[in-house]
This record gives structure tokens, C-alpha cells and sequence, in this order.
């Protein structure tokens, strides 16, 4: 309850403030005489421990990355000789505000495609070429950053092996995101007459954005059977 009349201290009478939580609060009492008789008492051992240990798991916390949780946070400190117990590790964080990052659960990169894909699978698990911008395979992956994930279409040029176009987003919107990646490819390259642009079997690559800018530029879609790696095998790796 201190904290929370510290917290409006500024904004609201000390009175108002002692009525309004003794009015919402149950199994809790303060008065305006209390709240002063308090704040005049001076800090217990532990509240002063406590202010010096808070500054040190937030130096810590920040010395690696603001990433660190209770465990890793707790072996931190006690490496530089702060020999204090976990639970009291997660305590002091609270009070600093503080939190490690949680990756929580792998991000998906293919939705399987509503409809019907009619589009033939011109490549035929045959990852090899003669020449360059024969054949294209694309796909997306993600990566992991301090902020979140990251989601990467890239397309992958069979004969030199080599990413010839790509493109990131925070977000795997269905029709931005590969066509960046195809586009990019396309300006970079110098001639791609009967080019054949293989892919997944992910409703990324079989929307109709995409579907109408493989045909303005003349190439040749193809598509690998659902649920299977080895027919996109070169872009998988």
C-alpha cells in the first residue's frame, strides 16, 4: 500500500488517496497518520540491502544484453561474488522492473495452401544446372534476434548455388514478403529467359500476387508435392 500512495503522492490529496484504498482493498487498512508515521521510521536493514543488491542486478541485467532470466541472472551474481539465493534473484528483479527474454514457440514459415495447386513440379528433385537462372528454388526460414523473430524469403540460384534475391520482415504477410525476395532476384538478374522458379508448396507462393508477377516476367512456376522437404531440397538446406 506505501508504494501505491508513493505512486499518487503527486497527483492526489494523502487523504483522498488513504480513503479510496481502504474503500477497494481487502484485508488492508492504512490512515493519512500511519502513511506519515511511516515514511519517517527509518529503512530496515534489508530495505537498505535491498537498494544496493537492485542496482546490481540491473547492472548486471544490462552488462548481458537484457536477456538474462532468474537462472542465468542468479549465476551471474554469484560469479561476481553476490552469494544470494535464487528466489531472492527473482524478488530483486521485480522490484527493478525487469525481465529475460523468452523465445517462446518456433514460429511457422509454411501454411499449406488452401486450394488446389495446379502447377507441375518441373524440377523433379534435379538441383543442378549448366548455366545460371535456369533454375530458381525459394523458401523462407527465421531468425532469432534480441527483439524476436525475424522471418528471411530468400531465392537460391541452382547453378552457383548463391542467394540472388532476399528479404526480411518482422511478419510473414502471405503476399509481401516472397515477392520482395523474387523481385529483388529478378532486377539482379541479366537474363533469365526460360527461367523455371521451383517452390514449397506454402500458400506464401501460391497466392494470386504472386502467381501474376511470375507470369508478367514470362518464367516458369513450378511446385514440389505438400508436406515434403526433398522436393525443395536446395533451399531447405
Amino acid at each position: 500500500m506505501i508504494a501505491v500512495v508513493d505512486e499518487y503522492r503527486d497527483c492526489f490529496l494523502l487523504e483522498c488517496i488513504c480513503r479510496v484504498l481502504n474503500e477497494h482493498t481487502v484485508g488492508g487498512f492504512i490512515t493519512s497518520r500511519g502513511y506519515r508515521l511511516v515514511k519517517k521510521r527509518p529503512l530496515s536493514s534489508r530495505a537498505l540491502r535491498d537498494e544496493v543488491l537492485v542496482g546490481e542486478v540491473r547492472r548486471v541485467f544490462e552488462e548481458n544484453y537484457r536477456v538474462y532470466g532468474v537462472r542465468k541472472l542468479w549465476h551471474a551474481m554469484r560469479r561476481e561474488s553476490w552469494y544470494i539465493g535464487r528466489d531472492q534473484v527473482a524478488r530483486l528483479m521485480r522490484i527493478a522492473g525487469i525481465s529475460g527474454v523468452h523465445l517462446g514457440r518456433k514460429p511457422v514459415t509454411t501454411r499449406p495452401s488452401p486450394t488446389p495447386d495446379t502447377r507441375p513440379d518441373l524440377v523433379q528433385r534435379r538441383f543442378s544446372s549448366n548455366a545460371p537462372n535456369r533454375p530458381w528454388v525459394s523458401d523462407i526460414t527465421y531468425v532469432s534476434t534480441l527483439s524476436g523473430f525475424v522471418y528471411t524469403a530468400f531465392v537460391t540460384d541452382v547453378y552457383s548455388r548463391k542467394i540472388v534475391g532476399w528479404a526480411t520482415r518482422s511478419t510473414m504477410q502471405t503476399e509481401e514478403l516472397p515477392l520482395e525476395a523474387l523481385e529483388q532476384a529478378i532486377m539482379n538478374a541479366k537474363d533469365f529467359d526460360g527461367l523455371v522458379q521451383h517452390f514449397d508448396y506454402g500458400s506464401q507462393y501460391t497466392s494470386v500476387k504472386c502467381s501474376e508477377k511470375i507470369t508478367d516476367y514470362k518464367i516458369k512456376s513450378s511446385t514440389g508435392t505438400v508436406g515434403d522437404s526433398y522436393d525443395n531440397t536446395q533451399a531447405e538446406a
